[in-house]
């Protein structure tokens, strides 16, 4: 029997689910400014999962470069979160740069990260 896929599938899981708390401690402790940078970073370790030896390595890889790059680009909407009150907000965050969300359409009116997908 091959466990691979179930193995991979585990992983994967597990760093999807290991996305949710680090962007939720981003955000809370350096705030989202600098997403773009953790994109980048994602890309570039999902770039470089194709120059890996071997097919595990570059799946182990490849999962995590993307769940990365997945969590970069949730980073505006977890601040749109804690702007909703929806997470608790660090207190030193009034000092800290913070990316600008106004003048742009959230679609069918609803609150900036809960309706239209991709409101960044």
């Amino acid at each position: 029997m091959n466990w691979l896929g179930i193995a991979l599938g585990f992983f994967s899981a597990f760093t999807i689910g290991m996305g949710f708390v680090w962007v939720i401690r981003w955000e809370y402790y350096l705030g989202a400014y600098r997403w773009k940078w953790v994109a980048a970073v994602g890309l570039a370790i999902v770039a470089a999962s194709l120059f890996m030896p071997n097919f595990v390595l570059a799946a182990i890889v490849g999962i995590t470069g993307g769940s990365i790059t997945w969590g970069a680009v949730e980073l505006p909407h977890q601040e749109e979160r804690v702007d909703n009150g929806l997470f608790k907000a660090h207190p030193n965050r009034a000092s800290r740069p913070k990316l600008s969300h106004s003048g742009h359409d959230h679609g069918d009116g609803s609150k900036p990260g809960l309706g239209k997908w991709w409101s960044f």
